[in-house]
């Protein structure tokens, strides 16, 4: 179903939907390791309830859900996708209570004890009700579609000026009055998806196809937006005009994350975790959904979401595949790491490495700085948090990403050549104690053991720099 209804009738840009927050447990069984991911289940609820999201160029926000599940007690926090699919409850169409009870956590304002009926009848509609009460700033209307098994609702966040009344009428005669021939869809679609005995199976997914189902939902209804899915991803798009860059990167996401494992190898079992990379085509829209604390990013490894978001720079599709590149590791080693932040220095400077691999311009030059102040920063650098690796002038922190870089380069092409290799196990020691200790220092410490092992280190990464 595309509802396309709502921006042509509003005018309106799609907002796509938030994924919902995930807390991450390392559950060990057997010998081994994965992530369990446990969800906010009032986000879950949510984010499958509402359809679509729509801004227009004033501030205006039109949204449209479908309340065919039963919310979530206030008591019941957090559960695994799959126990929260398992533990659905639809409810009955003449059941106002739940009704009432999904509006009200769903209403941009207050809703009314006593709805309203519209002024006149709804062709197409058992009963259409207004919720906003003496509100003005609000259209908050539900809806009973003839031959449907659930109620909808449909919002109409108003700006300030807007005439009430006439935007009533408006939705009313733009929306409500055109709605009946698109939920005939809805409805069939539903209608498709249960059993014979008229009940949605029970039968539930693996949890990483559950997650492709949420993050396919998220843009489903939007006709600009665009789904491609992998093994162990799904990238989501509305790069219009660019579909065989698209391809292109979801066969990279492919391959960097071959590499990324065979670089970074990870004691957790992976088998059950997918990788959602969410690509906007332009920088305002990809702000909208980042929000004003990221606006100096150009991409964003979000891991409470789950998703990696990025934006078509003007430096174009070339510049997009190395930022991904780059992000998509962030992404790789979350999961790696059981979501534990790994320090600066490996996090960042393996990304760096990523984002160029097919460089050929690996050196220490031009960094407006000479190779021994350089080489006096390299233990500082090691030692920082992300406070420490971030603050500073442009300048500064420029110098601190190729040292992070210079250090990932090294490992893999300098360090496997050193007599007797002591760094052989580095990258496997330092992911098994962040996991273990769950502190980024003391993954640094138990990667390399020993002071005179890190001083032994730091020479070699010197000797290797010096001869390039």
């Amino acid at each position: 179903m595309t509802l396309l209804v709502a921006a042509s009738l509003f005018l309106a840009r799609p907002a796509p939907l938030d994924m919902p927050r995930a807390t991450a447990f390392l559950v060990k069984e057997n010998g081994s390791m994965r992530l369990e991911d446990r969800y906010d289940v009032l986000d879950l609820w949510t984010s499958q309830t509402v359809l679509g999201r729509w801004e227009d160029d004033e501030g205006r926000v039109f949204s449209l859900s479908r309340l065919d599940v039963v919310p979530p007690l206030v008591s019941d926090s957090e559960k695994t996708r799959a126990a929260y699919e398992a533990s659905k409850v639809e409810p009955d169409k003449r059941e106002t209570k739940i009704r009432d009870l999904s509006i009200s956590m769903l209403s941009p304002c207050e809703a009314a004890d006593a709805p309203r009926r519209p002024h006149v009848g709804v062709r197409g509609m058992d009963e259409v009700l207004y919720f906003q009460g003496t509100n003005t700033s609000n259209i908050v209307c539900s809806f009973l579609p003839e031959g449907s098994d659930a109620w909808y609702l449909a919002t109409w966040e108003l700006v300030e000026g807007d005439d009430h009344a006439f935007s009533e009428e408006r939705f009313e005669e733009d929306f409500l009055a055109k709605w009946d021939e698109l939920v005939k869809s809805d409805i069939k679609s539903e209608r498709a998806s249960r059993t014979r005995s008229g009940k949605r199976s029970r039968k539930v997914p693996p949890e990483r196809e559950l997650l492709r189902a949420d993050a396919r939902h998220s843009v489903e209804n939007y006709a600009s937006w665009h789904v491609t899915d992998g093994d162990e991803f799904s990238v989501l798009d509305n790069l219009d005009g660019l579909r065989g860059f698209v391809a292109s990167v979801t066969n990279d996401l492919k391959t960097m994350r071959a590499k990324y494992a065979a670089a970074v190898p990870s004691p957790i079992d992976g088998t059950n975790v997918l990788c959602v990379a969410r690509i906007y085509r332009d920088r305002d829209e990809y702000l909208d959904a980042v929000g004003e604390d990221m606006k100096w990013s150009a991409a964003y490894w979000c891991p409470q979401r789950r998703e990696l978001v990025a934006h078509l720079p003007e430096g174009g599709a070339a510049e997009l595949l190395k930022t991904i590149r780059h992000e998509a590791f962030h992404q790789y080693l979350s999961y790696a790491c059981s979501m534990i932040p790994a320090s600066p220095w490996f996090n960042e400077g393996y990304a760096q490495y990523f984002e160029d691999v097919e460089s050929g311009d690996w050196n220490m030059k031009g960094v407006g700085l000479d190779f021994e102040a350089l080489a006096a920063m390299l233990p500082s650098v090691m030692g920082m948090d992300y406070a420490a690796f971030y603050a500073g002038t442009d300048l500064e922190r420029r110098l601190k990403y190729r040292i992070a870089w210079s250090i990932a380069y090294f490992i893999e092409n300098g360090a496997p050549d050193v007599r007797f290799q002591p760094f052989k196990n580095l990258k496997r020691d330092y992911v098994a104690a962040l996991v273990k200790t769950k502190s980024m220092s003391a993954a640094t410490a138990a990667a390399f053991g020993t002071e005179d092992r890190f001083s032994e280190f730091v020479s070699e990464w010197k000797k290797f720099w010096l001869e390039r």
